[in-house]
């Protein structure tokens, strides 16, 4: 990025979108606070409260904490998702003053000291970097040291079987990847933890709002990456960060829990729209015959987890292999005008959270 502005001068919108989460969203601004005070940065943040009735309590915690200076709560008149309230938060952040970076964080999320500036100084140092991520560790201090491949039909084929040889064959096509201790390239990011470059944001937009949860940041690092954008995985920066508390699909669990209906349909838009209809219908039957393979290999083996439950027969339902399911609607990277105003008029709380 050419003439990144200085630490202190980059604006730096923080992109929080909550659901049932409002205490946790609070601790959340609580981190960012004293990042903000401890380094003199040019931060505001934007919480979008997706139709869940968070708002009165992290609007008490913004009167309280005196945080109306830089912390704008925006109602949104429905849950459209991940992907939509960010870009939601988005417009709102570009309304007041178009920012130099979007930092997009989990609201189950706290930044640890120093986090943000590492991600600005890595910006500064590298100029071709258009998306970066911190590390990310539990509430004990236990780090979490992977990033991700992109999904292919070898991925697919790797999950199902999840077959020791087969993992080491495919090492390089498998999605999850551990990381050093230094920074690197990668094809991905969590979305708990992802600051945009202005360049990124301004080449292919915000997230696709079609998604209405999971692979809406793949996708986007999928894009990214094939505009000429490079993403990097900086380890010296440190996100503490709870999984899966507004959804329950990941997480630490001992059973696995059946999939959303969304989840499916997020994993079938990001192979048609990213690889066409023929990879989607390969990558779906290799996925189908990997599963059930995997499952006779466990029933085999007298393992009591059988995996996720329903896994094959809701893969079938939402598979690319009935043409119904083939049809796509087009990508929407943007709120509209009409939600925007929506979102302002539904708002109780949008001028007393204004600078």
């Amino acid at each position: 990025m050419t003439g990144a502005p200085a630490l202190t001068d980059a604006r730096v919108a923080v992109l929080i979108v909550t659901y049932k989460v409002a205490a946790l969203t609070i601790d959340c601004l609580r981190s960012l606070a004293s990042e903000r005070e401890a380094n003199g940065l040019s931060l505001r943040a934007y919480v979008v409260d997706n139709a869940s009735g968070d708002a009165p309590a992290i609007l008490s915690a913004i009167n309280e904490f005196g945080w109306s200076g830089w912390v704008r709560l925006i109602e949104s008149p429905v849950n459209g998702g991940y992907a939509y309230g960010n870009n939601l938060a988005l417009a709102f952040a570009r309304e007041e003053a178009p920012p130099d970076f979007a930092f997009l964080l989990n609201p189950d999320t706290a930044v640890r000291s120093g986090a943000v500036s590492t991600l600005l100084n890595f910006f500064a140092e590298h100029p071709r970097a258009g998306i970066v991520g911190s590390a990310l560790e539990d509430r004990s201090g236990n780090l979490w040291p992977y990033a991700f491949r992109f999904p292919s039909v070898w991925s697919e084929i790797d999950n199902g079987l999840q077959f020791g040889l087969v993992t080491r064959l495919l090492a390089r096509k498998v999605v999850l990847r551990r990381m050093g201790d230094t920074p690197e390239r990668v094809d991905w990011l969590p979305g708990a933890s992802m600051m945009i470059g202005r360049p990124v944001l301004e080449a292919i937009g915000g997230l696709d709002q079609s998604y209405f949860l999971y692979y809406e940041e793949t996708d986007y690092f999928l894009r990214a990456h094939r505009a000429g954008f490079e993403t990097w995985y900086v380890p010296q920066a440190r996100v503490m960060h709870i999984a899966g508390q507004s959804t329950g699909v990941t997480g630490v669990k001992k059973v696995p829990t059946r999939r959303p209906a969304y989840w499916f349909e997020s994993r079938r838009r990001y192979f048609l729209l990213n690889h066409g209809s023929a990879y989607a219908i390969i990558t779906d039957v290799a996925a189908m015959c990997a599963h059930a393979l995997g499952a006779v290999k466990r029933v085999f083996l007298g393992r009591r987890n059988l995996g996720v439950p329903n896994y094959l027969a809701d893969l079938w339902r939402h598979s690319t292999l009935h043409p119904s399911n083939r049809k796509l609607a087009p990508r929407l990277c943007k709120c509209t005008e009409d939600e925007v105003c929506a979102a302002k008029a539904c708002s109780k709380t949008f001028a007393e959270t204004r600078r």
